[in-house]
C-alpha cells in the first residue's frame, strides 16, 4: 500500500481535483500499467508553458510506469472546443490541423519519453464512424444535459447563438475515451463537463469508467489571466533560450511559486526547502534563476541554460536593476499601449515628449534591450522590465 500512497502523492501534486480517488487507488493496486489519456486540439502551431501543465503530469504517470496516450484531436480540432467561449469558434481546416499536429509531436518529446508514449489521432476512429455512428453517439446525451454546461447556459440565457456542432464536441471527446479504453483522463479545470461525459459513455459501452484528474489553469506573465497566446502573456516552449529565461525572470515573486508547483520537476521537499530559504531572507530572485534554468534546460539544453544565465547577468544583474523593482499594472482596455504612454503613466517620465526624447537619446531599455523605435508598443499581458536613464525602473504590465 505504501507504493500506492507514494504514487498517489505524485499524481495529486499540483492538481485541482481527482475523481474518483477510491477508484484510482483500486486501479493502482491492480499493478498493471494504466492507460493515461490527455487530448490536445492542434489549433495553433506552438505549445506554451500552460499546455505543459498537463504534459508534465503525463510525465509523472510515465515515471510511475504507466502507458501514456497523447491524443492529437485532428478530428475534434475541426469542430472547435467551445469550452469557455462566449461565441462560436470557427473550425480549422484539415490542412491547418495537420500542419499543427506535426509540430505538436516534435514539441511534446521535449518532456515525454518517446519510447513510452503512444501518439493517437482521433480521426482514426471518427473517420470510420460515419453519419449513422455519429447519430447513434448523439443519442447518448440530451439537450437539457448539454445546457447544464456553464458556458452553454450563459450563451443560451444571453440569446447568443450555439451551433449544433458544438454539442458534438463533448460527445466526441468522451468517445475518444471509449475508443482508447482510458483508465485515467487528464484535463484542465475548465474541462470537467467533457471529462465526465467520457465516464458516462464508457459506462454505456460496458467499460470501467475512467478516473479524472483536473489540473489548474496556469496564469500567464501578468499573474492574472490564463496563459494565452492571444493575450500575449505566454512563454512558448519553442522560443529562444534567452526569451524563456527572461520571461520567467519577469514574473512576480508570488507567481514564481505557482510555476514551481505546476512546472518544476524538483521534488516537493526541495521546493519546500526553497520556500523556507526565501522566508528566512534569501533573495527570491536567486530562486527564480533556478526555475528559469530548469525550464530552459528542458526545452533546449544545459549549455543553453548556462548561456542564458550569463547573458541575463550581463544585461541585468551587473547593471543596476534594483531588488525592490516596482510593479506597475496599467489598464488599457485589453489593447496594446504605446511605449511612450506606458513610460508616462508608469511614472518613468514626466510626459510623452520626455519619453520620446529619452528614446531618441538611447536612454530607454525594455527587458535590457535599448529601445530605438519611438513607435513601439507594449503588448497586453506581458510583463516588461523598463529602464529610463540609470535610476528609474519598473516592471510594467498592460491589462
Amino acid at each position: 500500500m505504501e507504493g500506492v500512497e507514494d504514487s498517489l502523492r505524485l499524481i495529486k501534486r499540483g492538481s485541482d481535483e481527482l475523481l474518483i480517488e477510491a477508484e484510482l487507488v483500486e486501479k493502482l493496486k491492480s499493478g498493471r500499467p494504466l492507460r493515461i489519456k490527455a487530448g490536445f486540439d492542434p489549433t495553433a502551431p506552438d505549445l506554451h508553458l500552460g499546455h505543459t501543465v498537463l504534459i508534465n503530469k503525463l510525465r509523472h504517470f510515465q515515471d510511475l510506469g504507466h502507458q501514456i496516450l497523447f491524443l492529437i484531436g485532428d478530428f475534434t480540432g475541426m469542430i472547435g472546443d467551445p469550452t469557455g467561449k462566449n461565441v462560436t469558434r470557427p473550425p480549422l481546416s484539415r490542412e491547418q490541423i495537420g500542419e499543427n499536429a506535426r509540430t505538436y509531436q516534435e514539441q511534446v518529446f521535449k518532456i515525454l519519453d518517446p519510447a513510452r508514449t503512444e501518439i493517437c489521432f482521433n480521426s482514426t476512429w471518427f473517420d470510420g464512424l460515419g453519419a449513422a455512428g455519429m447519430i447513434k453517439l448523439a443519442a447518448q446525451h440530451t439537450v437539457a444535459r448539454m445546457l447544464e454546461r456553464d458556458d452553454f447556459s450563459k450563451r443560451y440565457a444571453g440569446g447568443q447563438p450555439i451551433a449544433i456542432h458544438e454539442f458534438l464536441y463533448p460527445l466526441c471527446q468522451g468517445y475518444d475515451s471509449v475508443a482508447m479504453k482510458a483508465d485515467v483522463e487528464l484535463g484542465g479545470t475548465d474541462q470537467k463537463f467533457n471529462l465526465l461525459v467520457g465516464r458516462e459513455l464508457q459506462k454505456h459501452y460496458g467499460q470501467s469508467p475512467q478516473c479524472i484528474l483536473m489540473m489548474p489553469l496556469l496564469e500567464g506573465l501578468d499573474g492574472t489571466n490564463k496563459m494565452s497566446k492571444s493575450l500575449g502573456n505566454y512563454i512558448g516552449i519553442n522560443e529562444p533560450a534567452r526569451e524563456i529565461f527572461g520571461k520567467v525572470m519577469s514574473i512576480s515573486d508570488q507567481l514564481m511559486w505557482r510555476y514551481y508547483d505546476l512546472l518544476s520537476f524538483l521534488p516537493d521537499s526541495h521546493v519546500a526547502g526553497l520556500k523556507n530559504e526565501v522566508a528566512a531572507g534569501r533573495n527570491p530572485r536567486d530562486v527564480k534563476v533556478l526555475l528559469a534554468q530548469e525550464l530552459v534546460a528542458r526545452f533546449h539544453d544545459r549549455k543553453a541554460a548556462d548561456d542564458a544565465l550569463a547573458e541575463f547577468e550581463a544585461r541585468f544583474r551587473q547593471g543596476v536593476l534594483p531588488d525592490d523593482l516596482p510593479e506597475v499594472a496599467l489598464d488599457n482596455g485589453g489593447v496594446p499601449m504605446a511605449l511612450v504612454q506606458v513610460l508616462k503613466q508608469a511614472g518613468l517620465t514626466a510626459s510623452t515628449s520626455e519619453a520620446l526624447r529619452m528614446i531618441e537619446q538611447g536612454g530607454v531599455r525594455a527587458n535590457g534591450e535599448k529601445v530605438a523605435d519611438k513607435a513601439v508598443v507594449v503588448p497586453v499581458g506581458e510583463a516588461v522590465v523598463l529602464q529610463v536613464g540609470k535610476r528609474k525602473f519598473a516592471r510594467v504590465t498592460v491589462n
